[in-house]
């Protein structure tokens, strides 16, 4: 992932018709790393997404004890794999402890998101937001 949460704030506002804004999605889908065969398991899908979404973990402890997430994703629908993209801009790389109170959904309302996805489109990006915040607990958990 190339692009940071901010810089996809940014992009977003200097689109005004959301054809443009999907068609920037869609590109942004295609800044995400290819995951391998390996990665594609049914144990890194994301339930409640209408389109296949997986989401890969990697952890990474630091001497001072924080865990941070790392995160590559993919779909097998353009502008999903663009959802995805945006989510882990925010997520991949953040400490596990800071990851569940990250209020994503600010996010999304300022570039308009919620109000221009399909219902379906919606659940699933909230989908996405509970497995890695799920995962962030998990992690601090143990």
């Amino acid at each position: 992932m190339t692009s940071s949460i901010q810089e996809i704030i940014e992009g977003f506002e200097f689109l005004d018709d959301w054809e443009d804004r999907y068609r920037y999605v869609i590109e942004l889908g295609k800044e995400l790393e290819p995951l391998s065969d390996d990665e594609r398991i049914d144990a890194n899908k994301v339930q409640g997404c209408v389109s296949q979404v997986w989401l890969s973990r990697r952890e990474e402890k630091r001497a001072d004890g924080a865990v941070i997430l790392h995160y590559k994703g993919d779909s097998d629908a353009h502008i999903v794999r663009g959802l995805v993209a945006i989510v882990l801009s925010q997520f991949s790389g953040m400490p596990a402890k800071d990851i569940p109170d990250t209020d994503i959904e600010a996010v999304f309302r300022k570039i308009g998101l919620q109000e221009n996805l399909t219902p379906q489109r919606s659940n699933g990006l909230r989908s996405m937001v509970e497995r890695i915040k799920n995962d962030a607990r998990r992690v601090m958990a143990s």
